[in-house]
């Protein structure tokens, strides 16, 4: 039994040695963001994948000079890794579930593997709702999992990876939009955020159907809150 918050492997070997040739994990950030994309990540792993890099745990475990120093050693870790993601219009404009759906298929179709290879094959989902398998039906079997970026080493890499890619777009996004403290709240809500946003007004980066009334489905937790 790994200690608490310390992810592991063995969901993932139960499912390798039941006979499937790879496990695919995803998680997603951003969703109870004020701005910026919806960012889902995904990874493979096969059996040939061994010991999880040092330090490894679920990004929101982890403060952000060790996120960064992870991502990297997180891709190279697994057999292939992808971010997809789904615009603030987007999110607009289809809602936030369908966007989850959106960027987790755009994730899966920028793996760069043998689609013969993940036919099928088992898709850990962190949470107990599936938003996923609509997206890419048939191509993988969706397994949801309550935790599992916390206990679980490959949603746990895809969450690290996810996270330090939509950082750093938001970081980017910061530089050419600076009214915003988007470097420092990466989109969340903050005081300093809403107070720009009721000087300046909405950007094209922020999602306008949340800034009065956002939909209980997307309503943050304490975690989502947790930008740094």
């Amino acid at each position: 039994m790994s200690p608490a918050g310390v992810p592991s492997l063995r969901i993932e070997r139960e499912l390798l040695a039941g006979g499937a040739p790879v496990v695919l994990a995803c998680d997603e950030v951003g969703r109870g963001a004020l701005a910026g994309p919806v960012a889902v990540g995904m990874v493979v792993i096969d059996a040939s994948v061994k010991r999880m890099p040092a330090g490894l745990r679920d990004s929101k475990l982890l403060p952000e000079p060790k996120r960064q120093l992870l991502a990297p050693r997180a891709a190279s870790w697994v057999l292939a890794s992808a971010v997809g993601e789904a615009s603030a219009e987007e999110i607009d404009r289809l809602g936030i579930m369908a966007c989850l759906g959106l960027a987790g298929a755009r994730a899966f179709a920028a793996l760069g593997i043998d689609r013969a290879l993940v036919a099928g094959a088992p898709l850990l989902l962190d949470g107990n709702y599936d938003w996923l398998s609509q997206s890419i039906e048939h191509r993988a079997r969706v397994i949801t999992r309550t935790k599992a970026d916390r206990d679980c080493a490959s949603v746990s890499a895809a969450s690290v990876i996810a996270k330090v890619h939509r950082d750093t777009g938001m970081r980017r996004a910061h530089d050419d939009t600076p009214l915003y403290h988007w470097h420092e709240n990466k989109g969340y809500s903050s005081p300093a955020h809403f107070a720009a946003i009721a000087e300046h007004g909405p950007s094209g980066l922020h999602r306008r159907t949340w800034l009065h009334e956002r939909p209980a489905e997307a309503a943050p937790s304490l975690f989502d809150l947790e930008v740094g």
